[in-house]
């Protein structure tokens, strides 16, 4: 056991009278002492009863005293609220300095809430919450995530607050498999930053002493994984089912939705089920005894009876530490072989149990229920080392969770190789600016590539793709607005890897590892001793390091080359066919749907003779589709596979022309695109996979939106919603996932736009929304959404929930038709100018010309129309001179009275209707 242990010395300091202290939480909260208080960049004022609360999780206090600058204290009213729920008053003083104090006398231990109102109104932040703790030690208190978990060769990072302890010596010691180097840095502010370095997975010991006294919650364990982690994780419901009164139909079913309230205020969607009894149930996890309020409506409105009151028994509350475990399987493992424990939760109430495992290999994962209500579960890695396995019934923790595993045993011997490579940002691009988006895609014909560029108004332009070189193509186009257009590249009317694209013109909103897109054959399947490629697109998530790594059967060699434009083209060579893992990372972060598994077939032998002709360009349901492979003289077997949209797999019709031409037979079944596995001697042939779009109206996800609430700042234990509008966008698949700090009860139901999704985050952080339409994501997804609140559900390893529909064609109302939107420009028409004799007299046979000057009038789009007595004027020509500078000339045949009408949009500019003498 290694154990490397660091002093310091502080010195006496005063402590500030209107400072709480936090413990074990990532930041340290004062209470507002002037009348604006900022937070997180923003600016907030005192007394506006509709700002957020600020909570204080906890603080060491023997007596408490809080100073608010206020006009004055004859307005000011203060209670507090104890853990036993009676309320007690502080005393409130006015400094005479324009502010007044507030001070309270704990007499409970726990959470306290302090109520503070100037004029009846809640000030700022009121009710404060904040935790009395009976230890007198002093104020020393530790957070951080190095204090919990860590990865080997990576820093561990943690925070010391010493504010307000007085004097006496800190100490520091860090105990585990390997010496751990510990450096420390003064912030100078009262807290001290702490970084130590494991080097060996394992459980490490982290101790934190005041005064030779351990502070609160040391020593901690910190659950340190290797390098090249891998995670798996199950899911098991366990729900309380009640029926609802009266006779719902099937086609009702689908377009309801539920969702029930605990009496904390806590509300969840619950699922709506058809029973046997033929009556409707839902299906929910309580998660406090008494009174629920369900309520189940339709199109936004309550059914029949609802809302439905139920009352929940304290029995049938979830309670892990009512959950039993047993086996070694949780101490120790062996590699290639299952290893068993089992799971209890009989008289543990309702609540869903979710298991992950993390460590050097991902984990094969089995639940089998017994008939006895214990759960058999079993895991398989193929990998030793450290594994931890995080078990949780109701969202919390059972006991012992998370448990460190040390798995011994044979590995299957696999190589790791990885680079690393900083990003900088791409250019700024601007409005009228040439935007470039490039992509490597070898093997094809450019002109079976097509590029469109949708406007944040929604006006789609198609764009020139141009190509760079052999394989590489860039996607040119010219905005004309600032925020986040959507590019589509498809190859014979099918997206290519990665796209829909998002490309912001102007500043980036956002940043970080979920806006990088990846995707190439090479991320697909590979061959063995030659170099298989892929893009990486990096433009939309700022400056940062990409890593990449690889690992299989056999060591990697990784190049990349740099685009310069936000893109890059990523190739590797290994020399053993096999399985491996591609790891994508940005700043230490996996990008979405990383890591990609890979199969690398062995060299191609005589396959690269092989040659595709007549492939069809689109196929029918049910109708034979066919085309024709030559072999050129190679000797061996041909064999076809189609994969449906679906995942199912369909053996195809191979038979035999004419010599070295065979004919490919297949009968798709489903709408959609399908995948044809031509192979030859059990290898792909260099086309391989062939695709081909099945029926007209292919799900599209660039058309696919998504807006609402939902995808902001949200609260925990507070439904909140999103619409996914599909209108125009075909029938498809539409997949919703959710990765955060807790799983939350998530529902999707079918609404007039598309389908609205309702989920309810139970811890405070950040969570992952990726939106996918026929396993495309659409643009934006992965959402970054922030969770802020109490922590209704304890931490441990990030959690997944999803929900899944096969939707159904719509069209916007009032467009029967498929076409792009018409934006909603803003603009003013009456601050257009003209000028010019064209719009006073004109001359027969001559350009009669006139200028037209928009560009203060914001953007709309200019209409033109002349006017004569034997009808419209021959000939009229429109010329853009750039920002919104219009030049126009037309030419009349016969003499009399004209009109010029000139609108900008809808409305008229100033003076016309010109009248035109010829």
């Amino acid at each position: 056991m290694e154990r490397l242990r660091i002093i310091l010395r502080l010195c006496e300091s005063k402590r500030d009278s209107w400072q709480l202290f936090a413990c074990a939480i990532p930041a340290v909260i004062f209470l507002p002492l002037s009348s604006t208080n900022k937070r997180k960049g923003s600016e907030k004022r005192l007394g506006d009863a509709s700002d957020p609360c600020w909570y204080i999780d906890s603080a060491y206090a023997s007596s408490l005293k809080v100073s608010l600058r206020l006009p004055t204290r004859q307005f000011l009213e203060a209670e507090v609220k104890m853990p036993s729920g009676n309320i007690d008053k502080p005393v409130i003083e006015d400094n005479r300095d324009g502010t007044v104090s507030i001070k309270y006398e704990p007499r409970e231990e726990g959470v306290h809430e302090l109520y503070v109102k100037y004029n009846g109104e809640h000030v700022q932040g009121s009710p404060y919450k904040f935790h009395v703790d009976s230890i007198p030690s002093g104020y020393v208190t530790a957070y951080g995530p190095g204090l919990i978990s860590g990865v080997s060769g990576e820093p561990s990072l943690f925070t010391i607050s010493t504010k307000g302890a007085g004097s006496g010596g800190l100490s520091l010691a860090v105990e585990g498999p390997s010496k751990a180097e510990i450096t420390c840095h003064d912030n100078k502010d009262g807290t001290v930053a702490v970084s130590f370095l494991p080097t060996a997975p394992g459980e490490y010991k982290v101790s934190v002493r005041f005064g030779d006294k351990h502070i609160k919650g040391s020593p901690f364990m910190a659950k340190v994984t290797g390098e090249g982690r891998k995670r798996n994780q199950i899911s098991v419901g366990s729900c309380s089912e009640v029926t609802l009164p009266g006779k719902i139909s099937d086609n009702d079913i689908r377009s309801l939705n539920a969702s029930i309230q605990a009496p904390s205020g806590l509300e969840e969607p619950c699922f709506l089920k058809r029973l046997p009894s033929g009556n409707i149930g839902i299906s929910f996890t309580p998660r406090e005894a008494g009174q629920h309020i369900v309520s189940v409506k339709k199109m936004g409105v309550h059914i029949q009876n609802s809302p439905f009151t139920i009352t929940v028994q304290e029995q049938e509350v979830g309670d892990a530490k009512k959950v039993k475990v047993s086996g070694t399987a949780l101490k120790e493992g062996k590699t290639h072989g299952e290893n068993t424990f089992s799971v209890d939760t009989r008289n543990a109430g309702y609540g869903g149990l979710s298991l992950s495992i993390e460590g050097p290999s991902k984990a094969e994962i089995q639940c089998a229920d017994s008939k006895d209500g214990v759960l058999s579960i079993s895991y398989k890695p193929t990998e030793p080392g450290y594994y931890i396995i995080n078990l949780k019934f109701a969202d919390h923790h059972v006991e012992g969770s998370p448990f460190t595993v040390k798995v011994s045993g044979e590995g299957s011997n696999r190589q790791r190789e990885k680079i690393q490579r900083q990003r900088d940002p791409a250019p700024l691009t601007e409005v009228g600016t040439n935007c470039k988006l490039t992509f490597k895609m070898p093997g094809i014909t450019s002109f079976d590539l097509a590029a469109t560029v949708t406007s944040p108004g929604g006006v789609s332009e198609d764009a020139e793709i141009q190509e760079v070189e052999d394989g590489l193509y860039s996607v040119h186009f010219v905005p004309k607005e600032l925020g986040v257009h959507t590019v589509s590249v498809k190859y014979r009317e099918i997206h290519i890897p990665g796209s829909p694209f998002q490309f912001t013109v102007g500043p980036l909103r956002d940043s970080g590892a979920h806006l990088v897109k990846a995707g190439g054959a090479g991320l697909e399947r590979g061959e063995a001793g030659r170099f298989n490629e892929f893009n990486v697109w990096t433009r939309e998530a700022g400056a940062g390091q990409l890593a990449i790594s690889l690992e299989g059967p056999s060591k990697a060699e990784i190049d990349f080359k740099d685009r310069k434009d936000g893109s890059c083209d990523v190739s590797y060579k290994v020399d053993e066919p096999g399985e491996y893992r591609i790891g994508l990372k940005f700043n230490e972060q996996h990008i979405p749907d990383s890591p990609f598994k890979v199969y690398i077939s062995p060299a191609v032998g005589d396959a690269h003779l092989l040659e595709v002709a007549q492939f069809p360009d689109s196929a029918q349901v049910d109708k034979p589709t066919q085309f024709y492979i030559r072999l050129n003289g190679a000797k061996g077997q041909l064999s076809g596979t189609v994969v449906s949209p679906s995942g199912k797999t369909d053996d195809c019709f191979i038979q035999n022309i004419d010599g070295d031409q065979y004919s490919i037979r297949f009968m798709p079944r489903e709408n959609g695109v399908h995948n044809i596995n031509v192979k030859f001697n059990q290898v792909h042939i260099p086309a391989s996979p062939l695709r081909i779009k099945v029926g007209k109206d292919d799900a599209d996800p660039a058309a696919v939106h998504a807006h609402g609430p939902g995808l902001g700042a949200v609260k925990t234990g507070a439904k909140t919603d999103l619409i996914i509008d599909t209108c125009n966008a075909g029938a498809g698949i539409l997949a919703v996932t959710m990765d955060g700090p807790s799983r939350v009860a998530m529902d999707c139901t079918d609404v007039e736009e598309g389908y609205k999704v309702r989920y309810t985050p139970l811890a405070p952080g950040f969570y992952y929304m990726s939106v996918k339409y026929n396993g495309h994501h659409i643009v934006g997804s992965p959402f970054k959404i922030e969770a802020t609140g109490e922590n209704l559900a304890e931490i441990g390893a990030q959690e997944t929930s999803s929900v899944t529909v096969e939707t159904v064609n719509k069209v916007a109302k009032g467009a029967q038709k498929q076409g792009p939107v018409l934006p909603h420009f803003k603009s003013d028409a009456t601050k257009v100018t003209s000028k010019g004799m064209g719009l006073k007299k004109a001359y027969l046979n001559k350009h009669n010309q006139f200028t037209v000057h928009a560009g203060d009038a914001g953007n709309n789009i200019l209409y033109v129309g002349i006017y004569g007595p034997k009808g419209p004027c021959d000939e009229v020509q429109l010329k853009h001179k750039g920002k919104n500078n219009y030049e126009c000339w037309y030419v009349v045949r016969d003499r009399g009275e004209y009109i010029v009408i000139v609108k900008w949009g809808d409305d008229h500019i100033p003076g016309s209707p010109y009248k035109v003498e010829v």
